[in-house]
């Protein structure tokens, strides 16, 4: 039988959190077009490797190390709405790592080593010294837009014009830790859902042929 859980607190109480104050946050938009040149690590390709009418795509993700590196942060003085702000500026490095992936009409695929590849970028934040800035890529995606002719080699593809564009999507925050006070009541636990054993169940029987009657 379940019993009710007893109540821990029945009258708020002041409490105190850690959290992460946020100071400013920005929401941007950015692409821009890479253009690798030279031949491209492909493993799995020989010399005589027939890329007629391959379709060449691309995938870009963050890079497992350093993905975000704040290069500097320099104030500002703005004017905004008749008041003077001090602003940071950041200037950001984004690393991210790319691959090249060279689909043969028969459906065969060969996928490029990694290939790191880096921006920069500045934004205008509240972020003073302190601070951390934390960014969130909400979408990140890439696409080729010219190939030109491609040459395979043992383990290599060459391009002659190849231009990718990436487009990012991201959540940029500026943070700092704080310690909040505030009046609160305690969670409590939901009671367990009732369950209960089923019955004896019979499969269906079948007596219009077993048994037969003499």
């Amino acid at each position: 039988m379940q019993e009710n859980m007893p109540s821990q607190a029945q009258d708020p109480e002041l409490i105190c959190i850690n959290v992460d104050k946020v100071f400013d946050w920005i929401v941007k938009e950015m692409s821009f077009d890479i253009s690798p040149t030279g031949p491209i690590d492909f493993p799995g390709v020989y010399q005589n490797t027939d890329l007629t009418g391959a379709v060449v795509t691309c995938k870009v993700v963050p890079a497992t190390s350093n993905p975000i590196v704040i290069l500097s942060r320099e104030n500002r003085q703005f004017s905004i709405d008749g008041s003077t702000v001090c602003l940071q500026n950041l200037t950001i490095q984004k690393n991210f790592i790319l691959t090249i992936v060279v689909t043969l009409p028969n459906g065969t695929m060969y996928t490029s080593n990694n290939i790191p590849v880096s921006r920069c970028e500045q934004v205008t934040l509240c972020a003073p010294k302190g601070t951390d800035v934390e960014i969130l890529f909400t979408d990140l995606d890439c696409f080729v837009c010219t190939t030109g002719t491609l040459t395979a080699r043992e383990g290599t593809i060459t391009f002659s014009a190849l231009t990718i564009t990436v487009s990012v999507c991201q959540s940029i925050q500026s943070t700092f830790p704080v310690t909040v006070e505030f009046l609160a009541t305690f969670c409590e636990p939901r009671a367990e859902l009732p369950f209960t054993c089923p019955g004896v169940v019979r499969p269906q029987q079948c007596p219009a042929i077993f048994p037969t009657l003499g």
